[in-house]
């Protein structure tokens, strides 16, 4: 239990899987795509509005959504080993289970924005909307991310005051 009774939520991370997190060149490539894709994303969802609106700038549009898939696929792969690496499972470790469940849909809608485009199922219009409602989804991912890594530091601080306190 934690202060005035509260449940206290169990540590995002073993000693063994920080251990092994910190040991793996895997959360360096994580932590060079996360900040990549969420550019690659800023610069898209700019171009993808402006073509709603105004009707202009379709093949810019279209080439930045396949950007930002072809990173978010890039980072999903390597996101992958990461959790492999670190939980022993590809996908869906109990510490990242919903993370992964939101990122299954982000990549089903990138996807289906892929083959809407390669295929012509859909207008120009019906492709931005479609990105949009892919951006949406990644965003929400993006912020569970955010906060699994805020509550991961808030966890280790209490270890680095400890550390820091028997080194003097």
């Amino acid at each position: 239990m934690g202060p005035m009774g509260q449940p206290t939520r169990p540590p995002l991370y073993t000693p063994a899987e920080r251990a092994r997190r910190d040991a793996t060149p895997w959360t360096l490539v994580q932590g060079v795509l996360a900040p990549l894709q969420f550019l690659v994303f800023l610069v898209s969802l700019v171009l993808v509005l402006r073509t709603l609106t105004t009707g202009e700038g379709e093949a810019a549009a279209n080439l930045s959504v396949v950007a930002k898939t072809l990173v978010l696929y890039a980072i999903m792969v390597t996101g992958s080993i990461w959790e492999k690496a670190v939980f022993g499972r590809y996908l869906f470790a109990p510490a990242f289970y919903w993370e992964d469940v939101v990122s299954m849909l982000v990549l089903a809608l990138h996807t289906a924005y892929l083959a809407a485009l390669t295929l012509g199922l859909l207008g120009t219009e019906g492709l931005m909307w479609l990105a949009l409602a892919a951006y949406a989804a990644y965003a929400v991912n993006a912020t569970q991310f955010v906060l699994k890594l805020r509550a991961a530091r808030r966890q280790s601080a209490p270890r680095l005051r400890l550390a820091a306190g028997a080194a003097r």
